[in-house]
């Protein structure tokens, strides 16, 4: 029997022990709260609507691997949930393969007209228009979504792009039936939509009224968008009949997207940010996406802490995380951009010498004010609506994909004859450096506007492996929170050792430098808060943070499934 010595810390982390106990009993249950994971043994599929996970399961079930499979999830969210599925915006592709030991990224990232200039947000006093950046045809960047799911599916798949395309055809011509989600949804964004008759004809009954739970939603015009592409491939989008309908659409509103820009645009391949933790390989998504570099960065961070045994959710432990969540982000407003423009210093924001000059910086019992905390210097060591999913198959393959229109609708215009929405993704560059984007990031020359430039991102589809296993499969949507909601994940499973339901299921916590508070989700104890609050922190409660897919491997290759309960229609399904 082991005795330990009793120390002021101890009894400080007692206290903190006492606190998440009670927090624990506090916690409120989320509606639909899953307490266990879902399993399989040769196939798994977690996205956010439960028709896209059916129909990317029968890929699976049909011997198809999980590129093919996540393809077919991405078309048929398209249809399903259109207010973040797409093929009108961009994204990132994770693929890890288990027999080729290696890992690839595919970035379809919208990229920005050729037309496109830096000023070109503001009006004439110098000021940002907010709805020029984000509700106008202006806000539009040129899609990649197509180029990305047909690379990926050319390079990695065995399917053709038709057959991955003919259940979200089918959906889109059959229709499916509307969920509460889906109604309310519509209802929420009702005034912005109809401001667009082309949105209007689409979201709204032809009477003006609202689609409510139970009716059958058909989109007619999709279904021969989605048709083309199944036809001609990538050119059934980016040239002929829909390409003429998304220059038409431009030049009715003003928008920038030309032909050129259209028959240009290409996906590319990355090699991911990559790090290691406690024993585990991290792979996330490199630049445009700062996602990848500050989950590692965040890592790093914490590493050196003994954070599993500070407890989950602790007041010492969210003390820690949002001291190191608050360092990343000033460097994200500083360093992070288009790697193809800009000298982005990857390597150095992801190393672990980098991770211990910083460290130097954070104490575990005082708060170091955001406006007192300047990018560092990681040159020195280079030695929203979003949709995520993730798919595991039997033959070691595992893909994690994020992709998005930015709001929730994009800008909220469909393309007239297409029937799909446009991104509004041009606002996530630095309409003007040192002013927020509309999630309060901070931005610099990194990601000013550019012709032809990829916006800075957040979004990171994250695979964690283990001695050359696929082990952690995840990634989430909400703006800058995606990083710290994927983050947490992954420390309640290596950390905690929560069962992977729980681990998506627990209370979430951000901090994104400015503005300096604690953002926290219901279910963190008071108790907590009080704590953190003595210690100097500024802690607001705020709505739900992402909505995570997960799936864990565990050592007998098991595959356990969590889809996250903060929306609704999430499903995970195995066989």
């Amino acid at each position: 029997m082991r005795t330990r010595l009793v120390t002021p810390n101890c009894l400080l982390w007692l206290l903190v022990s006492v606190c998440f106990s009670l927090q624990l009993k506090a916690a409120p249950i989320i509606e639909g709260e899953r307490s266990s994971p879902v399993q399989g043994d040769k196939g798994m599929v977690v996205t956010s609507h439960f028709l896209a996970t059916e129909e990317a399961l029968k890929v699976l079930q049909k011997g198809g691997n999980a590129v093919d499979a996540a393809v077919t999830a991405a078309f048929a969210l398209a249809v399903t949930q259109p207010r973040s599925g797409n093929i009108g915006g961009g994204g990132f592709m994770l693929i890890s393969s288990e027999q080729k030991q290696e890992v690839v990224a595919i970035d379809y990232r919208e990229t920005a007209p050729a037309a496109a200039s830096r000023d070109m947000f503001l009006d004439a006093e110098g000021k940002v228009d907010k709805m020029l950046s984000r509700f106008s045809h202006k806000a539009a960047g040129v899609p990649g979504t197509v180029a990305g799911l047909a690379l990926a599916l050319g390079q990695y798949g065995t399917l053709t792009l038709a057959e991955t395309l003919a259940p979200a055809i089918r959906l889109a011509e059959e229709g499916f039936i509307v969920t509460p989600r889906f109604s309310n949804g519509i209802k929420q964004r009702a005034d912005r939509l109809r401001q667009w008759p082309s949105s209007a004809a689409v979201f709204l009954k032809k009477d003006g009224g609202f689609y409510e739970p139970g009716d059958r939603f058909v989109q007619p015009d999709l279904a021969k968008t989605l048709k083309r592409i199944a036809e001609r491939g990538p050119d059934g989008f980016y040239k002929g009949e829909t390409a003429e309908l998304i220059v038409a659409e431009m030049q009715r509103g003003g928008g920038l997207i030309s032909h050129a820009d259209l028959a240009g645009y290409q996906a590319k391949m990355r090699k991911p940010a990559a790090g290691t933790y406690r024993g585990y390989d991290i792979y996330s998504m490199s630049p445009p996406s700062s996602g990848g570099a500050h989950i590692v960065q965040i890592l790093n961070l914490l590493e050196s802490h003994p954070i599993g045994y500070l407890g989950h959710n602790s007041a010492a432990t969210i003390h820690l995380m949002a001291e190191a969540m608050k360092r990343a982000y000033a460097d994200r407003a500083e360093y992070l951009g288009d790697s193809d423009f800009v000298e982005v210093p990857l390597a150095g924001i992801t190393s672990k010498s980098y991770a211990a000059e910083l460290n130097k910086q954070i104490s575990r019992n005082h708060v170091t004010p955001s406006p007192a905390i300047k990018p560092g210097k990681p040159l020195a060591f280079e030695s929203d609506e979003t949709t995520h999913f993730s798919v595991v198959d039997q033959y070691g393959n595992a893909v994690s994909n994020t992709y998005t229109i930015n709001f929730s609708y994009g800008n909220h215009i469909v393309v007239e004859g297409a029937g799909f929405l446009l991104n509004n993704e041009m606002d996530d560059f630095s309409a003007k450096p040192g002013v927020p984007n509309a999630y309060g990031l901070l931005g610099g020359e990194t990601n000013k506007i550019e012709p032809g430039k990829r916006m800075l991102s957040s979004m990171s589809p994250t695979i964690v492996k283990r001695k050359g296993k696929n082990f952690l499969v995840t990634g989430s949507p909400g703006g800058s929170r995606i990083i710290t909601t994927t983050l947490q994940v992954i420390m309640n499973v290596i950390d905690h050792g929560l069962n992977i339901q729980a681990a998506v299921n627990a209370p979430r916590i951000h901090h994104q430098w400015l503005p300096d508070e604690i953002r926290i989700e219901q279910g963190i104890s008071p108790d907590t808060i009080a704590l953190l609050e003595r210690q100097g922190h500024v802690v607001k409660q705020k709505s739900a943070m992402g909505a995570i897919q997960s799936i864990l491997i565990d050592p007998d290759g098991r595959m356990l499934g969590a889809a996250d309960p903060r929306r609704s229609t999430s499903s995970a399904m195995g066989f």
